[in-house]
């Protein structure tokens, strides 16, 4: 009987020991895919950055920079449009007036609205004049 006893106090310590020891199980998140963009240059100046892929917005953060201040037609701030997989238009947003960089370098960081299952597809990033003209726009997928 001793020898049970013994052997069962045995299973029961090293049977105690591993689930002591055991790392414990914890959920997984994945992040959110980031893609870098950029730099988009008209000239001197430019936007780079990243796209942050959430499910229904992307995030667009990065620096914009104009290298004169001589008036409005040199400033430039940084818009996005979002698409799903059909080339629909999901949503456009941009930099906010206080970013608009004149002969300064500026950061931003702006949600645009992506809002069908799965999120965008695709996201255009522009440098604009600092009046909503876009100067030149740059396409990036998902991954």
């Amino acid at each position: 009987m001793q020898r049970h006893l013994a052997a069962a106090l045995g299973s029961v310590v090293l049977t105690a020991g591993t689930l002591l020891g055991a790392p414990a199980a914890s959920a997984q998140v994945a992040a959110y895919p980031v893609t870098p963009y950029g730099p988009i240059a008209v000239g001197n100046t430019w936007t780079k950055g990243t796209i942050t892929w959430y499910n229904r917005s992307v995030v667009v953060k990065g620096t914009h920079k104009s290298v004169s201040s001589a008036g409005p037609a040199y400033c430039r701030r940084t818009w996005a449009y979002t698409y799903d997989a059909n080339g629909t238009l999901l949503g456009s947003a941009g930099s906010a007036p206080s970013d608009t960089a004149c002969g300064t370098t500026e950061d931003f960081a702006f949600p645009v609205p992506a809002d069908v299952p799965g999120g965008a597809a695709r996201v255009y990033v522009c440098l604009d004049d600092g009046n909503l003209k876009d100067l030149r726009c740059d396409p990036y997928w998902r991954p």
